[in-house]
């Protein structure tokens, strides 16, 4: 078994990249994964904020996202609108926050740290540009399984509380991340009907200018 190594996206990486959004949403529609081309441009966009992970040369993770400046009283966003339909060209480099526009691993690698490795990579990133955070909307796909049983919000009550378990939201909170809003229609999703959270991680090292 390899060691994990997590390093910045390199053009030679989009292909794969490309297959593995397929792998990691299956239920999400075909025009909100990113393409190899698009992989592509955030290379030359961002490469220090966005990451890959290799179990030898295999790609089997991603972390990526761009800075931005985030308003939480005007937070309500759709995911291609806020991520420019997937090129990222909203990434301010004097942006206060980053935006984590997506963290996925390879269904075959889960439980083995990768995510967790992703999240600390873009934390650091987040303190050595001095920036206040990191905001995503995170999506609900352990939902599918209690439509129509409970709401969406009390769903997420639910996991927040630890009475049920997301696999996404439930890995998000035990990172430091805290639910700030839910976001409707925010990406199209059959798994979690189009909702997603909101959610925030706060620097503790940041230091205002």
């Amino acid at each position: 078994m390899n060691e994990i190594k997590i390093i910045n996206l390199l053009p030679e990486h989009a292909e794969a990249l490309a297959q593995l959004q397929i792998d990691c949403f299956a239920t999400m529609h075909p025009s909100e994964r990113i393409s190899a081309a698009q992989f592509r441009h955030h290379y030359k966009l961002f490469p220090e904020g966005n990451f890959v992970a290799l179990d030898g040369d295999r790609v089997v993770g991603l972390g990526s996202g761009f800075f931005i400046n985030f308003d939480f009283d005007d937070a309500d966003h759709t995911f291609s609108d806020i991520i420019d339909n997937g090129w990222y060209n909203n990434h301010d480099p004097n942006g206060a926050y980053y935006y984590g526009a997506d963290i996925s691993v390879h269904p075959s690698m889960r439980g083995r740290g990768i995510g967790r490795l992703l999240y600390e990579t873009r934390k650091a990133v987040v303190k050595a540009y001095n920036k206040k955070g990191i905001v995503a909307g995170g999506l609900l796909p352990g939902f599918a399984k209690h439509k129509g049983i409970m709401t969406v919000q009390t769903y997420v009550e639910k996991v927040i509380a630890g009475e049920l378990y997301d696999g996404t939201l439930s890995f998000q909170l035990h990172n430091g991340f805290v639910v700030r809003k839910l976001l409707q229609n925010y990406v199209i999703d059959t798994a979690s009907d189009n909702w997603a959270t909101l959610i925030e991680w706060v620097n503790p090292d940041y230091q205002p200018s």
